[in-house]
């Protein structure tokens, strides 16, 4: 499994990386101190496989692990070359979910790329980046589709229906991971691997002074 950690420049996402997998990676206050991914990968502890390979005895034991990648902070108009430039999207198209990290604390040492700290704003910023990614990859695979539906299969008309509706839906700011697609539609999409199909996961980064408070007398988490 392929887990990519996303979301604006100077959250944490590379302290998130280095906290999962010890590796010690680069971090830095200013933005785009990641410029290429970095990956690391991680053993999953299981008692249940211990137990099991006690049990068996088998010639070789083999557990889960997790292949975390650090990419670069996304910032408004990635998808037009904003920032360090869209090519950092292309690496989240490789992952099976993403860990979107998201700053909740104040510290006027701790540069932000927007004028104030905003979790739903910065949130936003991202989805609205990975749907814009969507729609252009749509877009060009509906300029393929149309072309061959010309010859009058029905089944490249269903196909090229479907990635309309698609398409609307994304415009409408709808992640294709909440629309209610159907087993063909789905079949349709997952060869796209577009970007908002995949499982969010949202880890808030909190100030120090706030770890063991209550949810709701967090300032910016509520």
């Amino acid at each position: 499994m392929k887990l990519g950690i996303l979301g604006l420049p100077s959250v944490g996402k590379s302290t998130l990386f280095n906290v999962i997998t010890k590796a010690g990676v680069q971090t830095a206050n200013h933005p785009f101190s990641t410029i290429e991914p970095n990956v690391g990968i991680v053993t999953v502890p299981d008692a249940r496989l211990e137990k099991l390979s006690k049990m068996y005895s088998p010639k070789k034991t083999t557990p889960a692990n997790i292949e975390f990648i650090d990419i670069a902070g996304l910032v408004s108009g990635s998808v037009r070359g904003g920032g360090l430039g869209n090519r950092f999207l292309a690496y989240i198209r490789e992952v099976d979910a993403i860990i979107h990290t998201i700053r909740c604390f104040e510290n006027e040492n701790v540069i932000h790329v927007g004028s104030k700290i905003d979790p739903l704003s910065d949130i936003e910023t991202i989805n609205l980046e990975l749907i814009l990614t969507d729609i252009e990859s749509l877009e060009k695979k509906i300029l393929n589709v149309e072309k061959l539906s010309r010859g009058g299969d029905s089944n490249i008309k269903a196909e090229l229906m479907i990635l309309e509706r698609v398409k609307e839906n994304l415009e409408k700011d709808i992640p294709i991971r909440n629309m209610k697609l159907g087993q063909e539609e789905q079949k349709i999409i997952k060869p796209l691997s577009l970007l908002t199909a995949k499982p969010v996961i949202y880890v808030v980064n909190i100030s120090e002074k706030d770890i063991g408070k209550d949810i709701m007398d967090m300032k910016f988490v509520q």
